[in-house]
């Protein structure tokens, strides 16, 4: 208990002491306080007690004066680094800013934001700058907003008068008394009055060269037609030059342009403005032509109609059709019946089949020397159009195979079409290599109108809005609406996602454009007003990505079907745009897919490997 107690007694004492010296500065500030007010109330009584000392100084009985030590209230303030602070500011006030600092503590002037760059100074360069601020090989070179031409301007005034304008300011370096002489011109704007004088100035050394060699006729001088004249203004661009005689060619030479004008000659009918000349030729391979009833083998068998309306997917494999010795490039049916089927080869034939009867070639009609790009048939059957490589556009009877018209520009005809109205089977359409869209008359063989907005080669013409519209698509990845007739866009569609589109189908309640995208889906437009792209409807699956495959609905438009680069016909239910079926067709790319217009499950397909299959 004991040792307890003094413990607690020490550690009392312990704490006391600590307040003491914790307390002491606050002690000592109270007490000279304290000192301050009995100074001030002393002041009166030291007075009174000097007079009184004054006047009983020999007093014995009188006590010594008490003198105080005086004490200042305020706080002692350490000088130093305040001195050191505002010499900093001085110092920052008048340094350059540095670019990589993120933060600047004081407000900066405008010398200091604007100023050079100047690096630290490095002890071992000789320029004092440091190998990281080098940009270039005499140091720092110090980025200036400043264009091409001014500094042309500038640099050639300086090379041929001596001075220029500062760009860091509004003044100028330089021969200053030249700039004055020269009223501040550069080389770029020499006042006219300058440029005359000069013009004299040498004019005048000009005829003093020439007043030092040969005297001449001041008459001949002045006489443009002489030579003298010529002589004297042949250093100007616009002197008239002499005509010289042209001497007789010799015989050589006579023989060489005769031969490079045969040799031209020939070189501007190949290649010119119209296509290779091919000599027309068609065989009929039915046993007649006519029947016993007299009616045409191209006439569509009266019993044919429309079993029902609502289509099926084909299941398997009806016939195949074999003749073209390469690739089937497309395929269309005789309009409404169906009972025959047009093929375009790139053996540069194009052959009918008889889909009906014996499923046989009807005729070959062969009057292109290259492969066949296009085929499209008139509203009643009797007329077809072919375009192929060779840059023809040829018009052929089905019935007889007799070429009726040819048509060429000297480009490659890409896509025909003949106006779908009654009264205008006269008007063809054709899209070209050279970006254009060539509008002929039949009848008068003229081109009667040019669309030509494209920026690549037209791939599709499909007409819309009862035939008063059409939409091109083209290798520029656009596809655009024409009014017919009117070479004007009316509505261009472009977005940076699209993709080309080689083939373009019309649904059957035209109120929608199924477009095959190289991206490898089917999209659909609107052909409404706004020609709008619906994003809810969106068929995929197929690989058609550098292919042309044809895209096309079912009569009914349920289905959308579509060839592809691996020899598959693809159908999607229009509804939901899933994948319905496929059915695997050709070897290698199916390019085409034909819906019958009649019989509602049956399908024609053709592909690169020579074959057009019935399913």
């Amino acid at each position: 208990m004991d040792h307890l107690y003094w413990c607690r007694i020490i550690a009392d004492i312990v704490s006391s002491r600590f307040l003491c010296l914790a307390l002491k500065p606050v002690m000592d500030l109270l007490q000279s306080y304290a000192d301050q007010e009995l100074n001030e109330l002393d002041e009166p009584e030291k007075q009174n007690s000097q007079n009184e000392n004054s006047s009983a100084a020999a007093s014995p009985e009188s006590s010594p004066p008490r003198l105080l030590p005086s004490k200042s209230a305020a706080p002692k303030v350490d000088d130093t680094m305040l001195a050191l602070t505002v010499a900093q500011a001085r110092q920052n006030q008048s340094r350059p800013l540095d670019p990589t600092q993120h933060v600047v503590t004081f407000n900066p002037s405008y010398d200091q934001l604007w100023a050079p760059i100047y690096g630290p100074a490095h002890p071992y360069a000789k320029d004092g700058i440091a190998q990281g601020m080098r940009n270039h090989k005499l140091g720092f070179v110090e980025d200036a907003a400043i264009g091409s031409f001014v500094f042309d301007e500038q640099y050639n005034t300086f090379h041929k008068y001596g001075y220029a304008a500062d760009p860091s300011g509004s003044s100028y370096i330089g021969d200053l008394d030249t700039l004055q002489k020269n009223e501040g011109m550069s080389v770029y704007n020499i006042p006219q009055h300058e440029q005359k004088k000069r013009k004299l100035e040498k004019k005048k050394e000009t005829e003093e060269n020439d007043d030092m060699g040969v005297d001449v006729d001041s008459e001949e001088v002045n006489n443009p037609a002489s030579d003298t004249w010529l002589m004297k203004n042949r250093k100007s661009p616009w002197s008239r030059k002499k005509e010289e005689v042209q001497a007789e060619l010799t015989e050589e030479q006579k023989k060489y342009a005769e031969e490079y004008a045969k040799k031209k000659e020939e070189k501007g009918n190949a290649g010119g403005d119209k296509g290779e000349a091919v000599v027309d030729k068609t065989t009929f391979h039915g046993k007649e032509e006519r029947d016993y009833q007299g009616r045409s083998w191209i006439a569509p068998p009266k019993d044919a109609k429309a079993a029902n309306d609502h289509c099926y997917i084909p299941k398997r494999l009806v016939h195949t059709w074999s003749g073209h010795t390469k690739g089937v490039s497309a395929i269309r049916f005789f309009p409404k019946s169906g009972h025959l089927i047009l093929s375009a080869g790139m053996d540069t034939k194009v052959k009918i089949w008889d889909v009906f009867n014996s499923g046989k070639c009807m005729r070959t009609y062969m009057g292109h020397s290259k492969a066949v790009r296009d085929i499209s048939f008139c509203n009643d059957g009797t007329k077809f159009l072919t375009a192929g490589y060779d840059k023809n556009i040829k018009y052929w009877d089905t019935e007889t195979g007799q070429v009726i018209r040819t048509f060429s520009t000297g480009k490659i005809p890409y896509v025909v079409k003949l106006n779908p109205d009654d009264d205008k089977q006269n008007i063809l359409l054709a899209g070209m290599s050279d970006k254009k869209i060539v509008q002929w008359d039949m009848n008068t063989k003229e081109i009667t109108q040019e669309y030509d907005q494209h920026l690549g080669a037209v791939n599709t013409i499909t007409f819309v809005d009862n035939n008063r519209r059409f939409v091109t698509s083209s290798d520029d990845k656009s596809l655009r609406v024409w009014e017919f007739g009117i070479p004007v866009v009316i509505k261009y569609i472009s977005e940076p996602h699209m993709h080309s589109m080689p083939s373009i189908s019309l649904h059957p309640n035209t109120n929608w454009l199924a477009a095959q995208s190289l991206d490898n889906q089917i999209l659909i437009y609107s052909t409404r007003e706004r020609f709008q792209l619906n994003k809810k409807k969106r068929f995929a699956g197929h690989i058609v990505a550098g292919y042309a495959c044809q895209v096309n609905f079912s009569p009914d438009g349920r289905f959308v079907m579509s060839g592809d680069g691996e020899g598959k016909c693809w159908f999607w239910d229009w509804k939901s745009c899933k994948v319905f079926r496929t059915l695997k067709c050709h070897e290698g790319v199916c390019i085409g897919s034909e819906w019958h217009p009649l019989e509602q499950s049956k399908v024609a397909t053709c592909g690169w490997d020579g074959l057009i299959k019935y399913w």
